[in-house]
């Protein structure tokens, strides 16, 4: 046996050892993912696998060999996270892809979800934090032991504080953590949290990535996808923004478990809202059942609408303006500060309705817990209508449903759409 022979069937001995080995050791990987699914850890564990990696680097005597080995250690790290993740996954996600001009990104839905975001979020790069004080703290701390958290900014919960103030501090907390812009900015929260990292990332070393963790209904059903990013702006709801695409966003309906009633109530109405302009089999849904019995199935079917009316206009130069449904009266509701924006916009739906869809809406509404009818000052709510960024030139378009599962966008006069408010 020539010399080239003698090291063939070496390495073929040593193969056959290692494909032992390396059964062995994820076998091993199961047990651990087994003890992470009963305490509900992450899968990815950054300090043991910084560990692991200088701790068997070391053994090898050749510094020439040490850079590859360094690299299988971080390929079989990857691999073994990648099964514990295939392990810990019950039924597999609900996986959406949605395109967009800044590149098409995933959405991921599954109950479970904050328990695997190690493998979900990138881990080589500085992750810094945004949510509100109304988060749950085992949220956050779920996606800190994932990643490499570089800080953290915790916004004062409600619509009141997406403001530029709010938004100068986020983006001086992300200069003090010496974010560069190869980092990322993580999102954990609702509608409001996701509006104002998703802004700051667009804004910050002119745009890095930005990913969205909702918490809420209505976050998770509508304003995590679409990539639309905003501040408020003396009185005027989100007047400054940018559309800015989140990289991933990861809905976990588990989250919803901690949601207070009325917020639970405030995000249905988004999902009502897109049944009635665009799927009545979905409107069927909410009819027949109490929503929080099918609320996977109302997140899920909400998102798919929403995924097809972006994709075919991400700027919402036409048929996205069907989203804004219930938006035009519910806004100008809104601004009086008395109720949440999903109550103002399920009572902006009905004046948009015809005598046929208010039938069905209604009780749908009182089901879900919305309110159907409210005292407030016409004239305050008249003029943040004229004041909405959707008027221009005296007329506005707007949507209204004669049918549910059929809207349509009409464009009127402010005279035409004062007589319907």
């Amino acid at each position: 046996m020539d010399t080239l022979q003698k090291a063939r069937a070496e390495i073929d001995r040593i193969d056959a050892q290692m494909a032992a080995l390396f059964e062995a050791r994820m076998a091993e990987a199961a047990e651990i993912a087994a003890w992470k699914r009963e305490n509900g850890r992450p899968v990815r564990d950054p300090a043991r696998e910084a560990q692991l990696l200088a701790e068997n680097a070391a053994r090898i005597e050749d510094p020439a060999l040490r850079p590859y080995y360094e690299a299988f250690l971080r390929q079989l790290t990857g691999l073994s996270r990648d099964y514990q993740t295939e392990l810990l996954r019950p039924d597999g996600p609900e996986r959406l892809r949605v395109r967009s001009a800044q590149g098409a990104y995933p959405l991921l839905l599954r109950r479970g979800l904050l328990r695997e975001l190690g493998t979900l979020l990138p881990g080589d790069r500085k992750v810094f934090l945004v949510t509100d004080d109304g988060v749950p703290a085992e949220y956050t701390e779920a996606v800190a032991l994932g990643c490499r958290c570089a800080g953290r900014f915790v916004l004062p919960r409600g619509e009141a504080h997406k403001t530029p103030d709010a938004l100068t501090a986020l983006l001086s907390a992300m200069l003090e953590a010496e974010l560069r812009r190869g980092d990322c900015v993580v999102a954990v929260g609702g509608g409001v949290v996701g509006d104002l990292a998703g802004f700051a990332a667009a804004s910050y070393m002119r745009g890095i990535d930005f990913y969205n963790l909702p918490t809420t209904v209505l976050s998770q059903v509508d304003s995590s996808i679409g990539g639309k990013t905003a501040i408020n702006l003396d009185g005027v709801k989100n007047i400054v923004g940018a559309f800015w695409q989140p990289k991933k966003v990861l809905i976990d309906p588990d989250t919803l478990k901690t949601l207070p009633a009325r917020q639970y109530s405030n995000g249905l109405a988004e999902a009502i809202k897109m049944a009635c302009t665009s799927d009545a089999a979905l409107f069927a849904l909410l009819e027949q059942n109490d929503p929080a019995d099918v609320i996977d199935e109302v997140i899920l079917g909400s998102l798919r609408i929403k995924k097809a009316v972006v994709e075919r206009d991400e700027t919402e130069a036409g048929p996205r303006k069907l989203l804004n449904f219930g938006h035009t009266i519910g806004h100008g509701i809104e601004s009086t500060g008395a109720l949440l924006h999903g109550e103002c916009v399920g009572l902006g739906m009905l004046p948009m309705s015809s005598a046929a869809v208010r039938a069905r809406l209604l009780p749908v509404l009182k089901k879900a817990g919305l309110p159907t009818a409210v005292s407030f000052d016409r004239e305050t709510v008249w003029d943040a209508m004229r004041h909405d960024k959707k008027a221009a030139a005296g007329a506005m378009d707007i949507v209204t449903v004669d049918e549910i599962g059929a809207g349509r966008i009409e464009h009127v006069t402010m005279e035409e759409l004062r007589r319907r408010f």
